[in-house]
């Protein structure tokens, strides 16, 4: 019997479930034969928590336009992935480091500091692709990748150490946010802003002529 309100709880995951174990979104899903290519990457999304309704709405518009493309028969692409997001994750990390009072990152060394942030990756990416999901994101999931993958990372590396000695990037002095706790930079999202009253000088000069 046909209930008399829709409920989306119980009526979404279900389909949802089928959907994923039809394969509808994996790449090149229902495209006709010699189907022109189309394909989205995913502005990756930080594993610094959970989503917000801006990926809500950033997410929706790549699903409208993959479904689309799909309806019109083309071998479609939407690439799921995260991203560590590397200062900003480091300071979540770092907090629940600090308030668990454990020995900070210098003590514990790179190695165990960067296993912490895969833990946390673990619990807080799952969450991640869980919202996706829960949105209906169209992506397709067998082909999820985090920026800190080993072959990502490798070519991050390249990238980087090319535009060096092609002169292209530099290392110099800049005005940083530093956390004299955390001994680390911090970005302008870690930053509170405190307002405190201050003066404003007014200066005059003399003018000639």
């Amino acid at each position: 019997m046909l209930e008399k309100t829709f409920d989306a709880a119980d009526v979404e995951p279900r389909i949802a479930a089928l959907w994923e174990e039809a394969g509808a979104f994996k790449a090149g899903a229902g495209a006709a034969p010699g189907a022109k290519p189309f394909s989205i990457v995913i502005p990756p999304p930080n594993v610094t928590g959970s989503l917000h309704i801006g990926h809500a709405l950033n997410n929706t518009l790549q699903d409208v336009l993959a479904r689309f493309e799909r309806m019109r028969g083309r071998d479609v692409l939407w690439q799921p992935g995260m991203d560590h997001a590397g200062i900003a994750t480091q300071m979540v990390v770092e907090r629940q480091m600090m308030e668990r009072q454990e020995p900070d990152r210098h003590k514990i060394g790179r190695d165990a500091f960067v296993e912490k942030v895969w833990a946390w990756k673990g619990e807080s990416g799952g969450q991640i692709i869980n919202q996706l999901k829960r949105i209906g994101a169209s992506c397709d999931w067998g082909r999820e990748r985090f920026t800190m993958d080993e072959g990502l990372s490798r070519a991050v590396t390249k990238v980087f150490v090319d535009l060096y000695r092609a002169g292209l990037i530099y290392k110099d002095k800049r005005l940083v946010n530093w956390d004299p706790k955390l001994r680390t930079a911090i970005s302008d999202l870690e930053v509170e802003q405190v307002e405190t009253k201050g003066k404003l000088y007014h200066f005059k000069y003399p003018i000639e002529g």
